[in-house]
């Protein structure tokens, strides 16, 4: 292959030239002093798409949900989160060393839905023995699942029924609303009814949406009051941010009903891969595909995707991710590559060991 596939994740995507437009155009101001008009558009426009009464623009969704939790809870406080949720495992265990927040992790389904009877029987009593339980966080999508709506409904209300806030983590929020939104719906109406059911929302603008830089916390003007003042202790108060607000903007004007484009790939992939001997393809429901390889061939398949042009990454099994930067011809050529490692019977060499450095 002769044009790089880049599959890693949907953060690796280049902002279009009419978002570069957008960004060139934007009117500028100090954001730290509240008078940037970009920035101050962008927060009232997605805090109204979903609901809300405010919205605070945050470089990166680590931050977003970091200012979340900390808005919610305060030192000595408890969070129910999956055990392999976002804020939880991958976040740098931010809430607990910057918030004292401690995080009481819950066992997840292959869907990341933790049961209804764990959560509550986690939630403890008012006791000065325990840490006091004050939130729900929740994600979705999850490894590209998207939460039944049900499940969030019956989920933050136990959570209300226990004098519990809920927090999402929507960096794929709007993934979830395109796979969720019923027949004529808007994407955005879907997310609204998604994120109607949470106190804060954090949502992402750098993946699925093809912005290059972003996450936006959404909640009541109290929660965000809170948010903004723990964004600036975390070093999140930008200036003439404005040039990045308007990037995402652009995509919530011109990027949300194309997801659907994007989970059509995810699905050309997915059904591409399947009745490859030697893989295992979890259904991909929105833009991520997972893959298991057999005989521990993970790290042999990767080295050799990478040396024809296809970029995958191997955390917690193969996982394949589409945007915008990538089209059917990508999808096909990657399934051809994938392919083309099995049929030539391809097994550990010195190559694809030194590949492996590279890969993790």
């Amino acid at each position: 292959m002769n044009t790089l596939v880049d599959l890693r994740s949907d953060t690796v995507t280049q902002p279009t030239a009419a978002m570069r437009a957008a960004m060139f155009a934007a009117p500028l101001g100090d954001d730290v002093f509240g008078d940037d008009p970009s920035v101050n558009a962008l927060q009232e426009r997605i805090a109204d798409m979903l609901g809300f009464e405010a919205a605070l623009f945050m470089p990166t969704g680590t931050q977003s949900n970091l200012c979340g939790l900390m808005a919610h809870c305060q030192r000595g406080d408890e969070y129910i989160v999956g055990q392999s949720a976002h804020t939880y495992r991958y976040e740098g265990g931010g809430a607990a060393v910057l918030g004292s927040i401690q995080p009481q992790p819950l066992a997840q389904n292959a869907a990341g839905q933790m049961a209804l009877a764990d959560i509550a029987n986690a939630i403890k009593p008012d006791d000065c023995h325990f840490a006091r339980t004050r939130l729900l966080c929740l994600e979705n999508t999850w490894n590209g699942h998207p939460m039944p709506m049900d499940y969030l409904a019956q989920a933050t209300a136990l959570a209300r029924q226990h004098g519990l806030a809920a927090h999402l983590d929507g960096a794929r929020l709007f993934n979830a609303a395109a796979a969720s939104a019923q027949p004529g719906e808007s994407v955005a109406a879907a997310a609204r009814r998604i994120a109607s059911h949470f106190d804060s929302v954090s949502v992402c603008f750098s993946k699925g949406l093809g912005a290059p830089v972003g996450s936006a916390l959404c909640g009541s003007k109290e929660v965000i009051a809170r948010a903004h003042r723990v964004r600036k202790m975390a070093g999140g108060g930008m200036r003439q941010s404005g040039l990045l607000a308007a990037a995402a903007s652009y995509a919530l004007e011109h990027h949300l009903e194309r997801l659907a484009d994007d989970h059509a790939l995810a699905q050309r992939l997915s059904l591409g891969l399947q009745g490859i001997d030697g893989l295992q393809v979890r259904s991909a429901q929105t833009n991520i595909v997972f893959v298991d390889v057999a005989d521990g061939r993970g790290p042999d398949l990767l080295a050799f995707l990478k040396e024809r042009g296809v970029l995958a990454t191997g955390l917690i099994g193969l996982r394949f991710v589409t945007h915008l930067d990538v089209d059917v011809a990508g999808i096909d050529g990657a399934v051809e590559a994938v392919q083309a490692f099995f049929s030539q019977g391809a097994s550990t060499s010195t190559a694809s060991i030194a590949g492996r450095a590279a890969v993790y």
